[in-house]
């Protein structure tokens, strides 16, 4: 069984589903409280890379500090480079959980999604 990197906020339901749900299908994991420590710009572009997303699937649109700051007019007009430092900033912005086993990832949690992403690798 791969040990799987869970970047998450302890607090949050979603992430705490996810959790559950990986650890009834035993899976090791290595959880990482995205608020303390955010992934780095680095681990970000890896991330970014691995997952086949845009850029924009990893912005936590429903959150205060993504509404607080204006992001939805203002991300438009901003580099990849800048988007990708400001996520690194404030791990409140990403999307959670992040899971990922070093080629593959996920972001958020649907239980469908981690049938078909994690399921198959028991």
């Amino acid at each position: 069984m791969s040990r799987l990197v869970v970047y998450q906020y302890p607090p949050c339901g979603t992430c705490r589903k996810a959790v559950k749900w990986l650890e009834q299908h035993g899976f090791e994991l290595d959880l990482r409280n995205i608020k303390e420590a955010p992934p780095s710009v680095k681990e970000l572009a890896e991330l970014l890379d691995k997952s086949g997303l845009e850029l924009k699937k990893f912005w936590n649109t429903s959150g205060d500090a993504y509404r607080e700051q204006g992001l939805k007019d203002k991300l438009p007009a901003m580099s990849r480079e800048e988007q990708m430092a400001l996520l690194a900033s404030n791990g409140m912005l990403i999307k959670r959980p992040i899971v990922y086993d070093g080629t593959r990832v996920t972001v958020g949690f649907k239980e469908e999604m981690y049938e078909q992403a994690w399921k198959e690798k028991e």
